[in-house]
């Protein structure tokens, strides 16, 4: 026999077959409730981190690790003095100067707003990985002088336009003539279409040389900062704290610095993904807590069901802790193996997002995840066991703190209540 008995009698009660079938089927839908709970739980928390993590990705194939500007909002001057300055700091990997302006792009009597990117083609390879994105010709289109431009494939749809086209490129802060201020603008050749796969950026996002930049905008020999890329994205608040203390950066540029980094220009959209993290677990875990409440209807009832067995332990010599033992058994068992038959649902279903996601969209022709609001075309999951133990151990204390007070109810029976009318 097993020991302890109240062990060996919680097991009896699950495994036999009770006369009363309703008791059975609320049994059944709380397994299922908590099964279907964990499941959801795990593959949306799953689905979410995929999310992230992609997110980020993209956002920092394109965005700065770490930016350096000067403090007043102008031109940099003196960044060839300062661009050795932050390759020598010890995390850094690549330093790569730009200009940066917003403009209108037109072409086929489209138009469409752009961020307009100046860079010098080959350090801009060694800080970003849009450049590796390119589809459709190449970096080397971008020459001094050429006016050429590196659109998104988004963009290129929205105007029509292929490899070879023309656009105009028209940009704030006119030039005074004697018929009036006029826009400034500049006819451009697209040199190369680039496919990051995150729709913000391919439908706004261009590169042309550093020289045509400083021209369109009038910099001259100033640039609007020097991106900085670091080994680990992680320490990027680090960093830029050490190169804001550091005195030789504004010695060599001359004046104040402003000094950003990824962190802190999006920081409020990811601090917006967690905070959606949290509020999902929470609404999705309250599906685990209607099954305990389901828990708590079972053993009530098998509770009032069993009433005579129980004065009959009562009478062998049973304690009112042995009869709560009993049914507290046979209640973390229902919360067990929901739980157990949920986490394997759960683990199932996020390790295999990528096919079961596509798989829906095909059967019932539709796109959960539109790329124009959900930013990327793609959700890959990412399973973290952190997470599933989390789950877990949320759902086995909901089946666990479930079972006391019918437990409670059935050690307070009185066996010569119980027997009066048997």
């Amino acid at each position: 026999m097993i020991r302890p008995l109240e062990l060996f009698i919680g097991l009896r009660y699950t495994r036999a077959r009770r006369r009363n079938h309703f008791i059975s089927f609320i049994s059944t839908v709380s397994i299922l409730g908590v099964s279907i709970g964990v499941w959801a739980l795990i593959t949306v928390l799953s689905i979410m981190n995929g999310f992230e993590k992609e997110l980020k990705a993209r956002i920092l194939s394109a965005a700065s690790h770490v930016t350096v500007s000067a403090a007043s909002g102008g031109a940099l001057v003196r960044w060839r003095e300062l661009a050795p300055v932050l390759q020598a700091h010890p995390q850094s990997e690549a330093v790569a100067p730009f200009v940066l302006g917003q403009g209108m792009a037109g072409a086929n009597r489209k138009a469409a707003g752009v961020l307009v990117r100046g860079v010098l083609p080959a350090a801009e390879a060694q800080v970003s990985d849009v450049l590796d994105d390119i589809k459709t010709g190449g970096i080397n289109s971008l020459s001094p002088g050429a006016f050429r431009i590196i659109i998104g494939q988004e963009l290129a749809w929205q105007l029509g336009l292929t490899l070879g086209d023309k656009l105009t490129l028209v940009t704030p802060g006119g030039q005074a003539t004697p018929a009036g201020v006029l826009p400034r603008l500049r006819r451009f050749t697209v040199g190369g279409i680039f496919h990051l796969g995150m729709y913000e950026y391919d439908s706004t996002l261009t590169f042309i040389h550093l020289a045509d930049a400083a021209k369109l905008f009038r910099t001259g020999d100033g640039v609007s900062g020097l991106r900085l890329r670091i080994a680990d994205l992680d320490d990027a608040p680090r960093v830029r704290e050490q190169l804001r203390a550091d005195p030789a950066l504004a010695g060599a540029a001359g004046g104040a610095l402003r000094v950003s980094d990824w962190t802190l220009e999006h920081r409020n959209f990811f601090r917006a993904l967690q905070i959606e993290r949290r509020v999902m677990f929470i609404i999705l875990l309250l599906i685990v807590a209607v099954a305990a409440f389901n828990i708590v209807s079972t053993l009530v009832m098998v509770v009032t069901d069993k009433r005579a067995d129980i004065a009959v332990l009562r009478t062998l010599g049973i304690s009112p802790l042995g009869v709560m033992g009993v049914f507290m058994v046979q209640g973390t068992i229902i919360g067990v193996l929901g739980t157990v038959v949920g986490g394997a649902l759960g683990v199932a279903s996020a390790l295999n997002v990528d096919t079961v996601i596509p798989f829906f969209e095909n059967l019932f022709g539709l796109t959960f995840f539109p790329a124009d609001i959900y930013v990327v075309s793609r959700f890959p999951g990412e399973l973290r066991w952190p997470d599933v133990v989390k789950i877990t151990a949320a759902s086995f204390t909901l089946g666990f703190l479930a079972t006391l007070y019918p437990a409670w109810r059935a050690s307070r029976v009185q066996p010569a209540e119980a027997l009066r009318h048997e």
